[in-house]
């Protein structure tokens, strides 16, 4: 990678109501599933977001943290004070450990069933609104009292003030129903009382979808108008995100249902089937709004961002503010500082097979499929230099596999261990270009993004814990068959 984090966007700093973040890189908030079910901080969760702080992103977004008392599996939670004492000693740590701004974002959900029912807005009667419009209010003031530099709230996906958001969402007494200010209301009702609780001089940040992703959803036209509102009403950022909706989930039998397993699924977390910034469009259609109507609020943009140069590129189109990377920033907490400092071919690349998605849907820790087997957080990089080696004779194969290509290669060594290898490939003779990456274990990779009767040359790239690279090993080439008839 030939990045400069001198004279870039990417790495200049940003105040938000007197905030300062000394870079644009935003690690939104990500499920962990480290709590136990009595939502207090552990040890474990400590430890996983010392390891982000060390990377040194301009702002880490925590966990969501439940603000009801309903039962979800373990999370974090903000709805009483007992779990104030946790949060503070967990703020003052990385306050300690890193100059990263540390935000808590706060939801509230409905209750579900392993039977396929769930609570739906449209059953709850004006007490009840009343009741998540006050739960707001009181997290965001324990996480002030909590020390965090920012509170934000979570109003995206499947969960309640999404829901009043949504298209879906056909109540006809003022809270729903076709008019976007209708479905606005109980949203702006909670922002409102946030502000009133945190004061004027305390960020808060808003997380909503810029698109449903789902049939008869909105998009991003509705959420304009969303973002206008958050704005006038004191929001000092909106985190755009995408579906995750309950809609289109896929219900298992015996299990809850999980808005992440549909298509809108897909969008909230793109795989490695769908192109890199796959929802930066609605970002830059929200930032449009806002500066249209002379609201100049930042805009994080998400969704599979992972290169400093496409990152770059963005702020640099104005399509967003900020950058969100969460499954990235998993793969390599590093990062951040990684390319700040020049070390950008360090990197170790998300290779975004989800995994960390399927773990949280079974409610167990979450992790990435690219650490060592027993590594509950990131490992720690070493200072070494030394990049693997390929042994004397080591080779590279191609052949056609099931309508595409199958590489199989040698294994390389390095001291420590060889992490991962990167697949290059190079299309009719143009550049190498990465388009995968494979786990330190694995000696294969399918190729299945290739046409037949295209030559295409394939080399692989070893790298270890620091994320040093290997020599390419390579170049082999094939051109698959075309199909006939």
């Amino acid at each position: 990678m030939s990045f400069s984090a001198r004279g870039s966007l990417l790495f200049s700093p940003l105040t938000v109501r007197g905030l300062r973040l000394e870079n644009r890189i935003v690690l939104p908030a990500m499920v962990t599933r480290l709590s136990g079910e009595d939502g207090l901080v552990n040890g474990d969760v400590r430890d996983r977001y010392l390891r982000f702080a060390k990377g040194e992103p301009g702002l880490m977004v925590l966990e969501a943290m439940g603000i009801n008392e309903t039962r979800s599996g373990p999370l974090l939670r903000a709805s009483h004070d007992r779990f104030v004492p946790g949060l503070k000693d967990l703020v003052r740590e990385l306050h300690a450990s890193s100059p990263t701004k540390v935000a808590a974002q706060i939801i509230h959900f409905l209750k579900i069933s392993r039977s396929g029912w769930r609570q739906r807005v449209q059953d709850l009667d004006r007490k009840a609104i009343e009741g998540v419009v006050e739960a707001y209010g009181d997290a965001a003031a324990r996480v002030r009292d909590a020390g965090f530099d920012g509170v934000e709230m979570h109003m995206a996906h499947a969960y309640t003030l999404s829901s009043f958001l949504s298209r879906m969402n056909d109540r006809r007494d003022g809270f729903g129903g076709a008019s976007v200010e209708n479905r606005l209301r109980v949203p702006s009702m909670a922002l409102a009382r946030v502000r009133e609780r945190v004061g004027p001089d305390y960020p808060v940040g808003i997380r909503f979808d810029g698109e449903e992703a789902i049939k008869d959803g909105y998009s991003v036209g509705d959420a304009s108008l969303f973002a206008v509102r958050f704005a006038r009403l004191g929001a000092d950022y909106v985190s755009v995100s995408a579906g995750g909706k309950f809609e289109d989930a896929i219900h298992v039998e015996g299990e809850p249902l999980y808005p992440y397993t549909g298509y809108s699924g897909d969008r909230c977390m793109p795989g490695a089937g769908y192109p890199d910034g796959l929802n930066v469009y609605l970002s830059e259609g929200i930032r449009h709004a806002l500066k249209e109507r002379g609201c100049h609020v930042p805009v994080v943009a998400t969704g599979k961002i992972r290169t400093p140069e496409l990152a770059e590129k963005i702020l640099r189109d104005g399509r967003a503010d900020l950058i969100g990377m969460a499954r990235q920033l998993l793969a390599d907490p590093d990062w951040p500082r990684k390319v700040r400092d020049g070390h950008a071919d360090t990197v170790v690349p998300c290779v975004y097979n989800n995994v960390c998605k399927a773990l949280d849907e079974r409610f167990h820790r979450v992790r990435c499929t690219l650490w060592r087997k027993h590594d509950l957080h990131a490992p720690e990089a070493p200072s070494d230099r030394a990049p693997p080696v390929w042994p004397a004779g080591a080779r590279v194969t191609a052949t056609g596999h099931r309508g595409g290509v199958r590489l199989e290669w040698t294994a390389a060594t390095d001291d420590g261990g060889v992490y991962g290898y990167m697949i290059l490939r190079s299309e009719a003779d143009g550049p190498f270009v990465h388009v995968d990456s494979a786990r330190g274990v694995s000696l294969r990779f399918d190729d299945h993004s290739t046409l037949g009767g295209t030559p295409y040359r394939y080399e692989i790239v070893a790298y270890d814990l620091a994320g040093n690279r290997s020599r390419p090993l390579g170049p082999v080439a094939i051109t698959p068959e075309a199909p006939h008839g």
